[in-house]
């Protein structure tokens, strides 16, 4: 499952979810070149694991409030949310092998 998260349904998209099941999230920008490097691998590795997690994408120009509030300072930047709560993350477009192999730690 994949979805757009903004600073309005960020709670209930993502921290109250996370209480049933993990949400990783992208924030990312449009104009920011690895953002759009990652984003095809991140949809891909949903795909494979669907089910186990939840992709939510924040775009930070639009969505400031949430990239604040969990100290986005360089993107793109992921964090997988577990039981409302941040428990990893990662920062700079990384390959495939890498965030699987993260990912599988996580879950």
């Amino acid at each position: 499952m994949e979805l757009d998260v903004t600073d309005t349904n960020f709670q209930k998209e993502v921290i109250e979810k996370s209480n049933e099941i993990p949400v990783l999230v992208d924030f990312w920008a449009t104009w920011c070149g690895p953002c759009v490097m990652l984003k095809p691998t991140l949809q891909k590795i949903a795909k494979e694991y669907e089910g186990k997690f939840i992709l939510a994408k924040a775009a930070t120009d639009d969505n400031s409030d949430a990239a604040s509030k969990f100290g986005i300072m360089s993107i793109p930047a992921v964090k997988l949310f577990k039981n409302g709560k941040v428990v990893d993350e990662f920062v700079g477009a990384q390959p495939e092998a890498t965030i699987k192999q993260w990912l599988n730690q996580k879950l």
